[in-house]
C-alpha cells in the first residue's frame, strides 16, 4: 500500500475507535449550543441557515413559501391544455413570495427564451471531454464554461457597491436558468443520441423546450418535465446542493461558480445521484428474478437480501421527513393518470407496499417511507429514457430554480461570509478533561 498510506490507515483506524468511545460516553454533552454527537455526525438538527424560498416540514413535506405541493399543483398556472404546474410559476413564487398570475409566468417564459443563447465555446468545452464521462461531470463543466458570461464577475472587477451585488447576481441567475436546458439537452444528445442535436423551440415553455431538445415531443412527457422541474426545485437550505451553492456564494462566488459547487454536491450518491441508484436497483432485481413484474413476495425477499448484504434500499428514508414524501405521491398520481398498466411503474408501487413494513420491523429507521427518488426513474423509463446516469442532470436543472432564487436573496439581504467554527478531537478531549475552556 505504501508507507504513507499505511501510516494514514493506522492513524485513521485508531481515531475512529477513539471517536466512537468518545461519543458513547459524552455524545450528549454540549459544546456551546450543540452536542458532541451533532458535531461529529453531520450537524444534524442544528439550525444555522436562513433560506427564504422553502421549508421542509417533517410531516407535510416541502413547503414553497408556505404552499404544499398539492396546493401548488392546484394554484400555479399551467401550460395551455396541461394539468401540471409550470416551473416558471414556482420560480416566481420562490423569488417574489407571492403566487404568480398567468401573465407573470408568461413574462418569465419570455425572459428565459430571450436569455437562452449558449456561446459556442461552452459546447466546445463539453466536446473536449470523453464520451465516457459521467453526464454530471459534463454538466458542471458546461456551467463553469459559461462563467465567462458572468455579469457579477465583470461588475466586481470594475468596482461595485455591495448594495448592488444582488442586481448582477439576479441577471446571472436568470441567464444561467435560461441556458441550462440547452446545455443539459446538448449533453444528452451528445452522449446518447449520436451527437445529433435538436434546436430549441422559442414557442415552448422552459420545461417543454427541454423535453423537445432532448428529443421527446410527446405532450405527456412535456407534462412530466413540468412536474419534475417543479417538485425537484428546492428542499430548504440544508441539503448538500443548496448549502454548497449558498456557501460558495457567501464568498461572493458568482452564480456560475456557486451553482457548479452545488451540482458537484448533487452528484454524490447520498444526494441527487440516488435517483439513478433506484432504477439501477430495480433493473438488477428484475434481472435476478427473471421477471419484469415480480410479485410482492419476491420483492420482499429481494429487499431482505439487499439489507442482509449491508446495503440500503435506494429511494427510501429521509433525513427530515417522517412520512411518504409528497413528491413521491405527486409522481405516483402522474403514473396512475398516464401509465397505470406499465409493469415498471407497477413494480415501484409494489415496492412501496413491501419496503416500509420491513424497514419498520428493524426498529432503527425513523423514516421507512419513500422519498422523491423512489419513483422518478420509472416514469422516465416509460417514455424510453433508459439512460439513468442522466437523471441527476434533470434534477440539477430543476434545482437551479430554488438555489439561484435563494442566491439572489442572499445578496439582497447582504448575508455574510459563512464560516462556522470547527474543533479537533484533541481539543474536545482537552475540553472534557477541563483543560480547555475555549468552547464554553
Amino acid at each position: 500500500m505504501g508507507i504513507l498510506k499505511d501510516r494514514f490507515k493506522a492513524k485513521a483506524d485508531a481515531t475512529n475507535v477513539e471517536i466512537k468511545e468518545l461519543l458513547k460516553q459524552h455524545g450528549s454533552k454540549k459544546i456551546g449550543e450543540v452536542t458532541l454527537s451533532q458535531i461529529y455526525q453531520g450537524m444534524r438538527g442544528i439550525t444555522g441557515l436562513v433560506t427564504e424560498t422553502s421549508l421542509l416540514d417533517a410531516q407535510e413535506g416541502i413547503r414553497f413559501r408556505g404552499y404544499t405541493i398539492p396546493e401548488l399543483q392546484a394554484k400555479l398556472p399551467k401550460a395551455e391544455g396541461g394539468s401540471e404546474p409550470l416551473p416558471e410559476g414556482l420560480f416566481y413564487l420562490m423569488l417574489i413570495g407571492d403566487l404568480p398570475s398567468e401573465s407573470d409566468v408568461d413574462h418569465i417564459t419570455a425572459v428565459l427564451q430571450r436569455r437562452s443563447h449558449v456561446p459556442n465555446h461552452v459546447f466546445a468545452t463539453i466536446d473536449a471531454l470523453p464520451l465516457t464521462t459521467h453526464p454530471m461531470t459534463m454538466f458542471v463543466t458546461g456551467i463553469m464554461a459559461l462563467q465567462t458570461e458572468s455579469n457579477f464577475a465583470r461588475s466586481y472587477a470594475k468596482g461595485i457597491n455591495k448594495k448592488d451585488y444582488w442586481d448582477c447576481t439576479f441577471d446571472d441567475s436568470m441567464d444561467l436558468i435560461a441556458r441550462l436546458p440547452r446545455i443539459a439537452a446538448y449533453i444528452y444528445r451528445r452522449k446518447y443520441k449520436n451527437n445529433q442535436h435538436i434546436q430549441p423551440d422559442g414557442l415552448l415553455d422552459w420545461a417543454g423546450n427541454l423535453a423537445h431538445m432532448m428529443g421527446y415531443d410527446d405532450e405527456s412527457f412535456h407534462e412530466l418535465m413540468r412536474l419534475y422541474m417543479t417538485i425537484h426545485a428546492d428542499h430548504e437550505g440544508g441539503n448538500v446542493s443548496a448549502h454548497a451553492t449558498h456557501l460558495v456564494g457567501s464568498a461572493l462566488g458568482d452564480a456560475y461558480q456557486s451553482f457548479a459547487a452545488g451540482m458537484n454536491g448533487l452528484a454524490g450518491p447520498l444526494h441527487g445521484l440516488a435517483n439513478q441508484e433506484v432504477i439501477k436497483w430495480i433493473f438488477e432485481m428484475r434481472e435476478e428474478l427473471g421477471s419484469e413484474s415480480p410479485s410482492k413476495e419476491q420483492i420482499e425477499d429481494y429487499v431482505q437480501k439487499t439489507l442482509q448484504a449491508g446495503k440500503v434500499v435506494p429511494g427510501y428514508g429521509h433525513a427530515v421527513l417522517r412520512k411518504t414524501d409528497p413528491r413521491f405521491t405527486a409522481q405516483m398520481e402522474f403514473g396512475k393518470k398516464h401509465m397505470p398498466d406499465d409493469p415498471l411503474v407497477q413494480t415501484v408501487w409494489n415496492i412501496y407496499e413491501a419496503v416500509p413494513p420491513i424497514l419498520q420491523s428493524l426498529g432503527k429507521i425513523k423514516n421507512p417511507w419513500p422519498n422523491v427518488d423512489a419513483h422518478s426513474g420509472a416514469l422516465l423509463v416509460h417514455y424510453g429514457m433508459l439512460e439513468y446516469e442522466f437523471y441527476t442532470v434533470l434534477f440539477g436543472v430543476s434545482r437551479a430554480l430554488g438555489v439561484l432564487a435563494s442566491l439572489c436573496w442572499d445578496r439582497a439581504l447582504g448575508l455574510p461570509l459563512e464560516r462556522p467554527k470547527s474543533v479537533t478531537t484533541q481539543s474536545v478531549n482537552l475540553w472534557l478533561e477541563g483543560k480547555d475552556e475555549i468552547w464554553e
